[in-house]
């Protein structure tokens, strides 16, 4: 079982195992759902890997499919194939999710506007669409909604948010104008998040739970608050002796994200509102 074999790149992909999260909030007048998930690779160097691996890909087929209907059927969040990380938020204010993918920029847009014509969202006229950009506004039955799409890092980042129209409270609401950043940490250990030029250590759970709804999040210190001019932002994630992982998020005005260090650091940015 431990023979040699020659890497084959067809077969070590970034859908060889998922990983979920799940929560679900409620009260009296409302219902916040959040998830996340993260596919990794399983790169098989003996026979015996490989074999493992092919085990576990199967499994992971399966929870994706059920996982990628669950999102697709019930929240109206279609996923495109080949996702690597993705996050999804159901809340009295808003339903996003954010989707990385090794898919070209094209095919993405073209999978969106096809799955969501199916659900009756119409595209608003003046769709601004460049090689490595995409903004699309949409008219729905159930508020205003809008895609965008940049190519970083040899993936494609799709934002997709239909915004409700419950206002949310101050300590998830932005300044007019302005974005909002609340930071959290699932991890157990200390993780540091610089944004920009600005680094903020958060202890092991810091914030863990800043998505699970609105009165949570506006209990986070003001530390684990940044409020931004819109804008792109370069971030990077270092969560103890581990390797530093970077991003650059776009924040519009109006909107409130939120970014978990998630399983082994990786990044989890997620629209609030």
């Amino acid at each position: 079982m431990a023979i040699p074999v020659t890497p084959d790149p067809a077969r070590i992909s970034s859908a060889d195992s998922i990983r979920l999260g799940w929560q679900r909030t409620s009260g009296t007048t409302y219902v916040d759902q959040t998830w996340w998930a993260v596919r990794d690779r399983c790169s098989a160097d003996t026979l015996g890997e490989r074999l493992l691996c092919d085990a576990v890909a199967v499994l992971a087929r399966a929870t994706s499919r059920t996982f990628e209907g669950k999102m697709s059927d019930d929240e109206g969040l279609p996923l495109p194939d080949g996702w690597s990380l993705m996050t999804a938020k159901n809340s009295p204010f808003i339903r996003s999710a954010h989707v990385e993918t090794p898919r070209d920029l094209r095919d993405v847009l073209g999978f969106y506007r096809a799955a969501l014509d199916d659900r009756g969202w119409t595209e608003i006229d003046g769709a601004a669409v460049e090689p490595d950009r995409a903004v699309i506004g949409f008219t729905t039955a159930d508020g205003p909604a809008s895609l965008r799409l940049t190519r970083q890092d040899n993936k494609t980042i799709a934002d997709l948010s239909l915004r409700k129209r419950m206002v949310a409270t101050a300590g998830l609401l932005p300044k007019p104008g302005q974005s909002r950043l609340l930071l959290g940490n699932q991890t157990d250990d200390a993780a540091d998040i610089t944004v920009d030029e600005l680094t903020i250590n958060l202890p092991a759970h810091a914030g863990e739970k800043l998505a699970y709804s609105d009165h949570v999040a506006g209990e986070l210190p003001d530390r684990q608050k940044i409020d931004l001019p819109p804008g792109k932002y370069r971030v990077t994630l270092k969560v103890g002796g581990g390797a530093a992982e970077r991003r650059e998020l776009e924040i519009a005005a109006n909107e409130t994200w939120g970014l978990l260090v998630g399983p082994d650091g990786a990044p989890l940015p997620m629209r609030l509102y």
